[in-house]
């Protein structure tokens, strides 16, 4: 497994390969080629940033059994998609910021897909040669906005809506990992990815035939049963398989009650 993220250094915001304790610098991000400028920096030394910068932010709904039955919602036939914000993306540490403190907002932990090389019209048979790897992601959700709009991108797009990282991961076979939630230690979500209804072969494939999926899109691939509301003070830890946790904590947005 090899492991790549973002980091800033105070006034500095770069991409890297992590190899033990220390971030080998890329020139460029990686999703555009592994090239090194030969610079090694401690891990402790910096900020670990959001580790991707997509310019299309993809969501799969419906994509657990157990989460459809919850959500009393009935099987599609075919994946649900929508767009996300990138301006949604918040850094592993960083913190949530509830937009609208009266309306009900989850925690969803779904694993993330991170696009490495251009995908139009591919094959399930070859839709993982357009991936580069994978990362651990949550889709935060304004329930009242969601059943009142009908519709899924504003309620999932506020600022922070999207936690992502610590970091992104290759050469690792993502078909039947554990995925969990905890919220404030306790275990609230827990499945594995085996246990999806479209794997992510199949979701490439589908989401390409409509779009021209880019090196450095992000797809998100669905979460499991147990999502809940989130709330003032919460700490949020997703985990997918053995790959170090994505922790959040909660806060109300500055712009809630004006």
């Amino acid at each position: 497994m090899r492991t790549f993220g973002g980091f800033r250094f105070k006034d500095r915001q770069f991409y890297g390969e992590l190899r033990d304790d220390a971030v080998h610098v890329l020139t460029k991000p990686y999703w555009l080629g592994l090239e090194f400028n030969g610079e090694v920096v401690p891990l402790p030394e910096l900020q670990i940033d959001v580790p991707v910068a997509p310019g299309k932010l993809i969501a799969v709904g419906l994509n657990y059994a157990d989460h459809i039955k919850e959500m009393q919602r009935t099987p599609l036939g075919t994946p649900l998609i929508w767009f996300k914000a990138p301006t949604s993306l918040l850094p592993h540490g960083g913190t949530i910021e509830i937009a609208f403190p009266k309306h009900q907002t989850d925690f969803e932990a779904e694993l993330g897909i991170v696009v490495g090389a251009r995908a139009k019209n591919v094959s399930v048979e070859r839709a993982l040669e357009h991936v580069f790897g994978y990362t651990t992601a949550e889709d935060i959700s304004d329930r009242d906005l969601q059943k009142s709009e009908k519709q899924f991108s504003r309620c999932k797009s506020f600022d922070t809506y999207t936690p992502v990282g610590p970091f992104v991961y290759t050469e690792v076979d993502v078909r039947d990992l554990p995925i969990t939630l905890r919220q404030n230690g306790e275990i609230k979500q827990q499945a594995r990815t085996s246990q999806m209804i479209y794997s992510v072969a199949e979701i490439v494939a589908f989401a390409s035939q409509s779009l021209t999926l880019l090196p450095g899109d992000l797809i998100l691939t669905g979460t499991p049963s147990g999502v809940g509301p989130i709330h003032e003070g919460d700490e949020i830890e997703a985990r997918i398989g053995d790959w170090p946790p994505l922790k959040n904590s909660v806060a109300l947005a500055s712009r809630a009650g004006k």
